[in-house]
């Protein structure tokens, strides 16, 4: 590690630094690294012992901080990116927990941070001097207004510089070269104490950690950031805290935000001597529910670059590139209550918007120039001073008002209005204007006249308007008005924007936009508001004489709509053809003319084309005469209003040198409008430096865009067919390590104008004006204007904020539907279960799918004769049940008496669908098996019984005949067979009091309450019930009744009544040929296995589980094992089922023919299964060509398990034994992890989490039909499983935090839960899910109606949980 840094550096004289503060300070540029607060050890900060899980000494503050509403003199440094008020417990009891934490902690970066082998440093200190508390003073009272006259008297400082993250390097890898900087400041003036966090520009490389014990698992923890006061003084409940960050995309805020006004700083008020019920932010110009960043997002700015440089206002616009806004929403109120809050800085936004601008700045450690700190403070009152300890800081700026920090509204800019401007090496001054050449006359073009939306239009008899929703919504079908048949607004009204209205004309109907709107009345976005582009770009080059490739790479673009200024950032094209692009300003330009500045009688592309359009390029570049063809698409507006667009580049371009820049300068063109085309022909001239080296070249380029417009409304004879697009500001930057090309341009579109003296312009038609950029600009008289928030905002124009339509209640979300607010409008989703209709606002309850077997539509016999077997839609086919012979739609009756079943001494009687047996008198039995009468010993009720049977002998008796069990005890539930009364009996046989139900209803239930159960019953079920009524409510001994398990499904094994005479039978209940056994001996129904002669001892670290249904979850190195009481968790009879030293065991799967658990070992790279039989022996059947297997399911159908391998990115199956393996997968894969299969219908599903573009995929199970089900709103979907019985998917995603299901095909989405913590695998039983959770480090049962949390385990030893499975007592089927 070098040693401090040199500060002292040249100065610069005091005019430019006057000049470039202003506009540095209103447009809040990212921290630079040199602007943290000064710190090293010539500032007498104490170094933290290099390690992985260090603790400073005590630190006995001068003075007392007040932290929540206690005071407390020790303070301590942790190597984790923490402060604490008492020393730390080990990392493994805090770093990878969910926060807060149990102790008092001040985190500003809480991660697995490790020092070790000079890995960075960390540095603290108690300071006092002027220039730290001036410092830290004006940072506060910027941010807390009501602070104005907050004076520290001390200050705390720890900063944590280029930290790498724990690491498990492997032999002959060198570490990662991801560091981090960022440093917490605590000061106080002996009543109120606040925290500064600072994290500047590049200074978060990375934004989580990977947990120690589970290194091997691709899963990072996002950094956690906030402060928590600790457990209660009972130690049983959590104490106050305030969290900033949940997801990665927060964390990456962190340097990319503000609540303080500059990206990378944060405020906080943390203790005070009054109660203070909680940690309270910084919110500039207002409390934190309605406060916004003034920051950008990704704005970065290097300011010594500024200083050193004679940079114009032109230049440093181009870096305010995303004006994107954050919002800062409190915590729900319950919490606030609590003294619980958390913010979370992600962008709601679908699309990834990636930085448009990151930091392009030197290493601090090789730079020179001057920073911004180096000079006086925002008053610019003081005198310049520099550091001259090497490796300090810049100093703090001297005291000033509050409001100095915020830019100034009633003061002009202090630009002289002529400057010289000189932005190239060389000095040489930009051009004012590049001449033109005009349009060939052959192309000019007349444009017809029609009417422009946001103008009032005649309208025909029978006119017929309609209003349409106030929210910014979208349209992104892109359809042709049709004069053949004529259509009117009454049923194609949906066609237009939502802020437009429909009119009807003579030969059919146009869409125009509302009052504050433009666009083509298709699209229509609000006026004064920013716009945003997504897109993707390929090409084919040849780049020079060299072939250069790239597919659907990354284009975003930003548009500021009130000054006519266009950002774009393309990411990841090879550097060859990025670096021969660069001259290629027309790629973003079109941006430029598309929502370019209008003066007045002007309209840009958008007012015009609308959202929908193409555009094609045609540029040849002399003296080469390389020629290259550039088509961009627009796809219309996306749900949040951004602009989709496709850009395809193709030819050749001269090659450019690495590290040479493109300088183009400031240009006008003119735009020549038909009907529904406009072209535009110039000629460019661009330079290209470095060093001393200044060479030009030009291109010539031909423009042609087509669009649709409507032809049925009036035209207009006011519109002029060529229009003049003035450019100015144009810049293009190619920067090698982000791999990102930038174009930015500022432009106006207006009338021709001839060369000539420049008159005064109105600030709203050059795009100087002050209003907001969320704000339209209102030319007055002269240079006269006003500013008027845009629509979804409020404000003075000149600052405006979000309106909260959700909260004010100004939206149009109907019942059943959940509004969701977003920057400048807001949306609507259906709640789970509905989905909306056609007015995209009401939401209307998702009917299911048809099924004839279920609505009683299908043409099967009746349900006691057959069974309906639903195959999707309308088909469905039918089948005679056991006991009956036919087609399924006629079944007729089997006389199983012909067939002599019962003993030669018995009676045999058939019965619909079955018979039964009865023993003749003089002999006793179940009628299969009839001995001679003899006296034995029975039990009362076998007594009761005989007796009785005895007398049902004779005509017309009506004695009740005792049923028993097989041990000789009364059933508890006992049917009088004549009378069909049914009532509950004791053990004894006595009757129990008021339990007793007449003939024909529901009989009682006696014995423990069922487990509830939503499905409906099944073929066992009703053919068992069907029986049973005929029998009058209870079968005799020698009577034939089906046996069917917990979920309804028959038993393998099948016998008459109490006889051993007995049968197996297929899933159908269907008799297994050969099966039928001798009196005395019982089929083997279930396939076993011969016991060995002699059986091995058990293992000491087995613990055979007992029958029933029960959940197995892997934790480590150990299989735990979680019985289930009906859903509920049986906690206090956990325990360890099978523990193997040295694995760490991540996918786990259970096969329920053979009682064998699976899994998988990402330590020992194999994959294992283990009897669930007393003293089994685990056995590895897969241990080669796995690098890191995760997850894991079983076929118990076909025999088969399927893994998926996060390091291979492979998908693979193999039998259950390990032999006849093979790859189904290899492609299209980056971070494979749950798989799930459903062997009735041979699916297979598995996730992806790769971050770029995470996906749920499905196949037939051996690989054929391979589509994407699902890859839109999820993040990182760990957990998946199916459920055979509801036939739906369901994941739990640990980005979005949800659960949801859908069906197998993808559709009939729905959210389950929205709040999860850090689910990683999830499995489905019954009526509930169960998830593990890394956060909380347990299992979690969730309600699958409500979506309520029921209950949680959490094991006694606290570590991570992974995979998870049930286990039944039976083989599910489910149903097709």
């Amino acid at each position: 590690m070098e040693g401090d840094r040199v500060a002292g550096r040249p100065v610069l004289s005091p005019l430019p630094v006057l000049l470039l503060l202003p506009l540095l300070l209103s447009r809040a540029a990212a921290l630079h690294p040199d602007e943290l607060f000064p710190y090293g050890e010539s500032w007498g900060d104490q170094l933290l012992q290099e390690g992985d899980d260090e603790s400073s000494a005590v630190v006995k503050l001068a003075n007392p901080l007040h932290f929540y509403e206690a005071r407390f003199s020790n303070l301590y440094v942790g190597t984790n990116g923490i402060i604490s008020t008492q020393d730390f417990p080990r990392e493994t009891q805090y770093v990878d927990y969910d926060f807060p934490t149990d102790f008092p902690a001040i985190a500003p970066f809480l991660a697995d941070i490790d020092t070790s082998h000079g890995r960075g440093r960390v540095l603290y200190r108690e300071d006092t001097s002027p220039a730290v508390l001036g410092l830290a003073a004006r940072y506060v009272r910027a941010g807390f207004p009501r602070s104005a006259h907050f004076t520290p008297t001390h200050a705390f400082l720890a900063t944590w510089e280029q930290v790498g993250a724990y690491e498990e390097v492997k032999r002959g890898a060198l570490p990662s070269g991801e560091l981090n900087t960022f440093q917490a400041v605590l000061a106080s003036d002996g009543s109120d104490s606040y925290a500064l966090f600072l994290y500047p520009a590049n200074g978060l490389q990375f934004l989580g950690t990977r947990p120690k014990e589970s290194y091997n698992v691709q899963l990072q923890l996002p950094a956690r950031v906030g402060f928590c006061r600790g457990e209660a003084d009972d130690l049983k409940s959590e104490g106050p805290y305030f969290s900033l960050t949940s997801t990665e995309q927060s964390v990456k805020n962190l340097y990319q935000l503000s609540n303080l006004g500059i990206p990378g700083v944060w405020a906080f008020h943390i203790g005070s001597t009054s109660l203070l019920d909680n940690v309270r932010p910084a919110a500039v110009g207002g409390d934190l529910s309605t406060a916004r960043s003034s920051v950008p997002l990704g704005r970065s700015f290097s300011h010594a670059t500024a200083l050193e440089s004679d940079y114009n206002e032109d230049n440093l616009d181009y870096y305010d590139v995303n004006e994107e806004e954050a919002e800062y929403l409190p915590g729900e109120p319950e919490e606030a209550l609590n003294g619980h809050s958390s913010i979370d800085v992600s962008f709601q936004s679908k699309v990834d918007t990636k930085p448009l601008e990151e930091s392009a700045t030197l290493d601090p450690h090789t730079k020179e120039g001057t920073s911004l700190g180096e000079v006086e403070g925002p008053d610019l009152k003081g005198q310049v001073e520099s550091w001259d300890e090497r490796g300090t800081r810049s100093p703090a700026p001297p005291e000033v008002d509050r409001d100095s920090l915020a830019p100034s509204w009633e003061t002009p800019p202090p630009y002289p209005e002529n400057r010289s401007i000189q932005p190239y090496p060389d000095g040489g001054p930009v051009p004012s204007e590049m001449d033109v050449p005009p349009a060939h006359p052959e192309e000019e073009i007349v444009l017809r006249n029609y009417p422009a939306s946001g103008h009032t239009t005649p309208l025909s008899r029978g006119t017929y308007e309609v209003g349409l929703e106030d929210n910014i919504g979208s349209n992104t079908e892109v359809f042709t008005y049709n004069a053949a048949n004529k259509e009117t607004c009454e049923h194609n009204h949906r066609q237009c924007s939502r802020h437009a209205f429909c009119t009807d004309y003579a030969t059919g109907f146009c869409c125009h936009c509302q009052s504050k709107f433009y666009g083509n009345g298709k699209h229509c976005l609000p006026e004064g508001a920013p716009h945003r582009v997504n897109g993707k770009v390929s090409g084919h080059l040849r780049v020079g004489h060299t072939p250069v490739h790239f597919t659907d790479v990354d284009l975003h673009a930003y548009v500021v709509g009130n000054d006519g200024r266009a950002y774009t950032a393309i990411s990841h094209i090879p550097q060859p053809a990025a670096q021969a692009l660069l001259p290629l300003t027309p790629i973003g330009g079109l941006f430029g003319w598309l929502f370019a500045l209008e003066k007045p009688g002007s309209e840009n592309g958008f007012s015009l084309a609308g959202a929908a359009f193409t555009h094609d390029m045609e540029v040849t570049f002399y003296p080469g005469e390389e020629r290259v063809h550039i088509t961009q698409t627009a796809e219309g507006l996306d749900p949040e209003n951004y602009l989709s667009i496709k850009t395809n580049i193709q030819g050749q371009v001269p090659y450019i040198p690495a590290n040479f820049t493109a300088h183009i300068s400031p240009y006008k063109e003119l735009y020549h409008y038909s009907d529904s085309t406009v072209t535009t022909t110039s000629s460019r001239d661009y330079s290209l430096t470095f060093g001393a080296i200044n060479q030009t070249w030009s291109y010539r380029i031909h423009q042609n865009i087509t669009y649709q417009v409507c032809r049925h409304a009036p035209r207009r004879p006011a519109f002029p067919t060529t229009q003049q697009l003035s450019v100015d500001r144009v810049f293009a930057l190619y920067n090698d390590e982000e791999r990102v090309l930038r174009f930015a341009v500022t432009n106006q579109i207006g009338p021709v104008e001839e060369d000539s003296d420049p008159t005064p312009v109105n600030p709203c038609y050059d795009g100087s004006h002050m209003c907001d950029t969320t704000a339209r600009c209102h030319p007055g008289t002269g240079v006269d204007y006003t500013c008027e928030c845009a629509s979804g905002y409020q404000g003075d124009g000149r600052n405006c904020v979000d309106e909260n339509e959700c909260a004010t209640g100004f939206h149009r979300c109907g019942p059943n539907s959940v509004c969701i607010n977003l920057p400048g409008t807001y949306r609507c989703e259906c709640r789970s279960g509905y989905e909306f209709a056609d007015d995209r606002h009401t939401c209307i309850l998702i009917t299911p799918p048809p099924n004839p077997c279920e609505d009683g539509s299908h043409t099967c016999a009746p349900a006691g004769q057959a069974r309906c077997v639903h195959h999707g839609g309308s088909a469905f086919s039918c089948a005679c049940l056991p006991g009956y012979a036919g087609d399924g739609h006629q079944c007729t009756d089997i006389d199983e008496c012909s067939e002599n079943r019962c003993h030669p001494a018995a009676t045999c009687y058939n019965t619909p669908g079955s018979f039964s047996c009865r023993c003749q008198p003089g002999y006793y039995g179940d009628g299969f098996q009839c001995i001679p009468d003899s006296t034995s010993s029975l039990t009362p009720c076998e007594e009761q019984q005989r007796h009785a049977q005895a007398q049902y002998a004779h005509p017309g008796a009506q004695f009740h005949i005792p049923q028993c069990d097989e041990q000789g005890n009364f059933l508890p539930l006992q049917c009088h067979g004549s009378t069909g009364f049914c009532w509950c009996v004791d053990p004894d046989g006595h009757e129990v009091p008021g339990t007793q139900t007449p003939p024909g209803s529901t009989p009682p239930h006696c014995g423990p309450p069922p487990e509830p159960t939503q499905r409906p019953p099944t073929i066992c079920e009703r053919w068992r019930e069907n029986l049973l009524e005929h029998y009058g409510g209870t079968p005799r001994d020698d009577q034939y009744v089906p046996q069917c398990d917990d979920l309804g499904h028959f038993t393998p094994l099948q016998c008459h009544g109490k006889s051993d005479f007995c049968w197996c039978v297929d899933k159908d209940g269907r008799e297994v040929q050969g099966t039928r056994s001798q009196p005395g001996t019982t089929p083997a129904c279930i396939p076993t296995v011969a016991p060995p002669m002699v059986r091995p001892t058990p293992r000491p670290d087995v613990t055979p589980p007992s029958v029933g249904t029960f959940l197995l979850y892997t934790q480590g190195q150990q299989i735990g094992y979680l019985p289930l009481n009906g859903t509920r968790l049986q906690k206090d009879a956990a325990k360890t089922l099978l523990s193997l030293h040295g694995s760490i065991i991540v996918g786990i799967d259970y096969d329920c023919r053979e009682r064998m658990v699976y899994w998988t070992d990402v330590a020992g790279r194999t994959i294992s299964r283990a009897s669930l039989e007393l003293g089994a022996e685990p056995e590895t059947i897969v241990n080669s060509g796995l690098i890191s297997p995760e997850g894991l399911a079983i076929d118990h159908i076909r025999r088969t398990m399927y893994w998926t391998d996060s390091v291979m990115d492979k998908i693979e199956s193999a039998l259950l034994d390990g032999s006849e393996r093979k790859v189904l997968f290899h492609t299209d894969l980056v971070n494979p992890r749950a798989i799930a299969v459903d062997p009735i219908r041979g699916n297979l599903y598995w996730t992806d989490w790769n971050r770029e573009a995470p996906k749920i995929e499905t196949s037939s199970l051996d690989g054929e039909n391979r589509r994407i089900l699902i890859n839109t709103d999820i993040g990182l979907p760990n957990g998946l499983t199916f459920d055979p019985f509801s036939k739906l998917l369901c994941w739990a995603d640990a980005g979005t935090k949800k659960l949801e299901c859908t069906l197998p095909d993808g559709t009939g989405r729905r959210v389950i839960h929205n709040n999860l913590k850090y689910p990683f695998s999830i499995v489905s039983y019954a009526d509930h899910f169960y998830h593990t959770d890394w956060r909380r480090d347990g299992v979690v049962s969730v309600n699958k109606h409500s979506g309520q949390f029921t209950d949680e385990y959490l094991p006694e030893q606290r570590s991570h949980l992974y995979g998870i499975t049930a286990v039944y007592p039976y083989c599910p089927t489910g149903r097709k």
